[in-house]
């Protein structure tokens, strides 16, 4: 299996997660997401993060939060939809 850069479900960073990537059913890490989208071979927030828009609008959010200008964030996120987790 392909191990990827950025976070196959919200595009941040995979250096960045403090985790070092979410895990698999098995405990091992995953190769593909972060540890805030995936944890033991699940998806996290399936409740309120449903399709890429709502992800997007979730990252933005978290990075303004963090003190990043919206613009930046929005230009950051605009490859959301075309990652493993939402491509159909």
């Amino acid at each position: 299996m392909k191990t990827h850069k950025f976070c196959q479900s919200c595009g941040m960073p995979r250096k960045k997660d403090p985790q070092e990537g979410g895990t698999e059913k098995d405990g091992s890490k995953s190769l593909s997401y972060c540890s805030f989208c995936y944890k033991e071979g699940l998806f996290c927030h399936t409740d309120t993060i449903d399709s890429p828009k709502k992800m997007q609008d979730m990252c933005i959010k978290m990075m303004k939060k963090q003190g990043m200008n919206g613009v930046l964030a929005w230009i950051f996120t605009r490859r959301i939809p075309k990652l493993e987790r939402w491509k159909q």
